[in-house]
C-alpha cells in the first residue's frame, strides 16, 4: 500500500529557484499528497511566488515561515515536519530541482526501518542561470552543464544495486533525504541547537542509526539536480560539529530540543 507523502522544500530568499522547483513538482508523474515550504525567514518576493502557485497547485501547498533570526534550518524543518500529514516525508533544499519521477521512485523505494540518503547532479553556473531565466525545470541527460552526469542517469533497475556508506557521516546531505514520520518522532526530529551551516543532517542521521533505523542510499531513481550558487559561510561549522561529536560519543537516540521542546522554550513565529 502506498504511504501518504509530504514533500518538504526548505528555502531562504531565492524566489527564482523556488519557482523552478515548484514547476518541477508540478511535472511529477506521481504527486506527493502535500507540499510544505519550510521558509527560514524569506521576504515578500518568496511569499508572492508561493501565493501564485497556490492558486492552481495540484495538491495542498503550505507556506511554513518563521522570522529571520539567522540561519535556523533545523528549526524551520522541524516546524514543517510538525505540520506535515504524510506517513513518509521527502526532504529537499531550495536548490534542488526534481526529475519527473522523483516522488514516484521514492515511494517505490520506501522500506520500513530505514531512511534514505539521495544523490544529486551538480549543475554548472551557466546551466543554472539558463534554467532560472527560462523557468524550465527540464534537464537533458546529454546537455551541457552537468558536472557529475552519472547522478543524472534515470535507471531504476540499477537503484537496488547501489551500495555506498552506511554511517551518518560520509556523504550525508540534508538537501535530499527521505524519512518515515514515525522515525523522526522517535528521535525528536532535528536538534534546534544547530544554527548556521553544517552538521544538522549528519547529527539527525546519527540518532536515527543509533535508534536502529538503517541508512539506505538511493541513486538512479529519484534523480535530483543541484542548482549552482555561492557557498554559504562555514563560520558555524566548528560549534555544530561539536554537537555532532557529542551525539556520536553518547550514542544519543533523541535530542532534547527538537520536535518536542522543553517546557517554557520559546515558540517559533509561524505563519501560513
Amino acid at each position: 500500500m502506498r504511504p501518504s507523502t509530504s514533500l518538504i522544500i526548505a528555502t531562504y530568499n531565492w524566489p527564482a529557484a523556488l519557482d523552478v522547483i515548484l514547476r518541477s513538482v508540478r511535472a511529477q508523474r506521481t504527486m506527493p499528497d502535500e507540499v510544505l515550504i519550510a521558509d527560514d525567514g524569506s521576504g515578500e518576493a518568496t511569499r508572492l511566488v508561493i501565493v501564485a502557485h497556490q492558486t492552481d497547485f495540484p495538491v495542498p501547498l503550505k507556506h511554513v515561515w518563521h522570522e529571520d533570526r539567522g540561519f535556523r534550518l533545523a528549526a524551520i524543518r522541524n516546524e514543517a515536519i510538525r505540520q506535515a500529514q504524510g506517513d513518509y516525508i521527502l526532504q529537499v533544499d531550495g536548490d534542488i530541482v526534481l526529475h519527473p519521477r522523483f516522488v514516484e521512485q521514492h515511494i517505490a523505494q520506501a522500506r520500513p526501518g530505514s531512511y534514505v540518503q539521495g544523490s544529486r547532479c551538480m549543475l554548472s553556473r551557466e546551466r543554472t542561470e539558463r534554467m532560472l531565466r527560462e523557468r524550465n525545470p527540464r534537464v537533458p541527460l546529454l546537455g551541457r552543464g552537468l558536472k557529475n552526469r552519472l547522478n543524472a542517469l534515470y535507471c531504476p533497475l540499477l537503484a537496488p544495486l547501489v551500495g555506498g556508506p552506511r554511517d551518518p557521516d560520509r556523504r550525508t546531505r540534508g538537501c535530499h533525504m527521505a524519512f518515515w514520520r514515525q522515525d523522526l518522532l522517535m528521535v525528536n526530529g532535528y536538534d534546534e541547537r544547530f544554527e548556521g551551516w553544517g552538521r544538522e543532517d549528519s547529527e539527525l542521521a546519527a540518532r536515527l542509526i543509533h535508534a536502529g533505523v538503517q541508512r539506505r542510499n538511493h541513486k538512479f531513481g529519484a534523480v535530483a539536480y543541484h542548482l549552482w550558487h555561492p557557498e554559504a559561510t562555514r563560520a558555524a561549522f566548528p560549534a555544530n560539529h561539536a554537537i555532532y561529536l557529542e551525539t556520536i560519543a553518547l550514542q544519543s537516540r533523541r535530542c532534547a530540543t527538537g520536535l518536542v521542546r522543553p517546557a517554557g522554550a520559546r515558540e517559533l513565529l509561524v505563519g501560513v
